[in-house]
């Protein structure tokens, strides 16, 4: 058998972490291209991460330059398959301590949509783009994510086509629409053997029926998201929507009614005092199939950004239904805790996946907008790998930089980036051994620099013995 030739190695232990890749790219410039590719991906750069900023070339004429065309070549025309290095992504963070998921984690459905040019790029249509807050033409993919409060990492991306790329249109048996990706999604991560407390997604899924009873067939645990506007049938003169039953319940601060204070604690040590409700209306209440909360800051005023709907299934303590049910129960400050898992990932993953690169590809095919996806993935999952080599970084509280001292990855293009770096964990020492050089230190940095932002304004573990 001929031996392998070894490719260029990567910075670190980023060349370690890459060698778990090898068997999956059988030729030698596809081993050199992952390596150059997520180099890029790492480093810290005022460019945008595509093809030639990757590659370090100007960004016209430089396009033609070999090095930019040798990762345009490793993304559209090579022979590798992203299914089998996404697989290898996951089963090292399986096997990691550090990341290995546990059953108190949640199941996070997210989504990113991206602003794209032209009509000819694969899933591109007129559509709501998050990213923006508005309906441009762009890209959609749906998420699914393992989290706890102290990690979170993707586990597949899908991207959704709109009708106009199919014969029938939104009757073609191929079209899907988001909610049935994301549920397809949910289905491979329980194939998978990932474990999670519950599945928790914004209002966009809590509204899809069709969804919540996806998830009731496979017998999950969810908790999901409802518009204030979220109603029912009711007769003429009771209360019909979730906003509804909020605003009628008494609540003053030395009488707080049927509201119940949560105090929650994040890792950059500040607390925060919210208000939860168990209603018992409609089709809603602790006894019923679907439990109703609400979750504020002022129940007096019910500020949009800080009030949330949620309806779970999870058992309330201490009914007797509970013992018919297949998932353990769940206290107020539970199911806060599992969708303030949710509001911390997609704040956070937003901003980690522009500094990594998430939309910034120049490719227009199906299948090479899925590898630079799967990339961006490994370069977000190797922070957390090195992380687990590097001994005696623990991410606990005393290690998060405040928020002062840490600007997040995903500030405006050209706004200046302060980082201390007496509060970042000392990553960038892995790179202890190996030639000092700007492109060592500067992706060892960058990648504790993304953790760092991670995790900073992540919420804590509960106290122990909550439900």
């Amino acid at each position: 058998m001929t031996q392998r030739v070894p490719a260029t190695p990567a910075p670190g232990p980023l060349e370690e972490y890459l060698r778990n890749f090898d068997d999956l790219f059988s030729k030698l410039n596809q081993r050199k291209a992952v390596r150059r590719y997520l180099e890029g991906l790492l480093l810290p750069m005022e460019r945008n991460k595509t093809l030639t900023g990757l590659a370090n070339t100007e960004p016209i004429v430089g396009a033609q330059h070999a090095s930019a065309q040798k990762l345009q070549w490793f993304l559209s025309e090579s022979s590798w398959d992203p299914t089998p290095v996404n697989q290898q992504r996951l089963e090292l963070l399986m096997e990691s301590s550090v990341t290995a998921p546990n059953s108190q984690g949640a199941l996070v459905i997210d989504e990113t949509g991206d602003r794209k040019w032209g009509d000819q790029t694969a899933h591109v249509g007129r559509q709501y783009l998050g990213s923006i807050g508005k309906v441009e033409n762009g890209v959609v993919s749906v998420h699914s994510l393992w989290a706890d409060e102290r990690r979170y990492y993707p586990l597949e991306v899908e991207p959704y086509t709109p009708a106009r790329w199919f014969v029938k249109g939104e009757a073609d048996p191929e079209f899907r629409t988001k909610p049935r990706i994301a549920l397809e999604l949910v289905e491979r991560a329980v194939q998978a053997g990932v474990p999670f407390r519950a599945v928790v997604a914004d209002s966009f899924y809590g509204e899809n029926l069709g969804f919540i009873e996806g998830l009731e067939q496979l017998e999950l645990g969810y908790v999901l998201a409802l518009r204030p506007s979220h109603a029912w049938w009711h007769p003429q003169g009771e209360l019909g929507s979730v906003e509804e039953v909020a605003r009628s319940q008494f609540w003053q601060p030395e009488a707080t009614g049927a509201w119940q204070k949560i105090t929650r604690s994040f890792r950059d040590e500040h607390q925060e005092d919210w208000w939860a409700l168990e209603a018992v209306t409609g089709p809603y209440g602790p006894a019923k199939a679907q439990r109703l909360v609400i979750v504020t800051t002022d129940p007096l005023t019910l500020p949009e950004l800080t009030t949330w709907y949620l309806v779970t299934n999870l058992p309330a303590p201490e009914l007797e239904q509970a013992k018919e049910r297949s998932w353990p129960v769940a206290s107020l400050t539970e199911v806060v805790r599992l969708y303030g898992l949710r509001v911390w990932v997609e704040q956070s993953y937003k901003q980690v996946k522009q500094s990594l690169g998430w939309a910034q590809y120049q490719v227009r095919s199906d299948l090479a907008i899925r590898r630079h996806w799967q990339l961006v993935c490994c370069a977000f999952s190797f922070c957390w790998w090195a992380c687990d080599q590097e001994d005696g970084w623990e991410l606990d509280q005393a290690s998060q930089p405040a928020p002062e001292e840490l600007d997040h990855p995903g500030a405006a293009q050209g706004e200046k980036k302060r980082l201390s770096r007496s509060a970042v964990p000392p990553l960038g020492d892995l790179a202890r051994g190996f030639a000092a050089s700007a492109g060592v230190v500067g992706a060892m940095d960058h990648a504790a620099a993304l953790l760092a932002s991670v995790v900073h304004q992540a919420p804590t573990s509960p106290a122990a013995g909550a439900a």
